[in-house]
């Protein structure tokens, strides 16, 4: 699997880097980071949580 982000949509909130720190971060400069484009079987909850409660639904998971 494989984490897409569409940055144009993205707001850098931060709400999936609360679920999921150790594969999303919102530096001082305001942008989302993706720390880990292709997370293990073991991260897929979080990250299909921070897919679910982004608010501009810009995060998806590519199979």
């Amino acid at each position: 699997m494989r984490i897409s982000v569409n940055y144009d949509q993205c707001e850098s909130n931060g709400i999936c880097m609360d679920i999921a720190p150790d594969l999303f971060e919102v530096r001082d400069d305001d942008f989302l980071y993706v720390l880990n484009e292709t997370p293990s079987e073991e991260q897929r909850s979080d990250l299909e949580q921070a897919v679910l409660r982004c608010p501009k639904q810009a995060i998806s998971i590519i199979e």
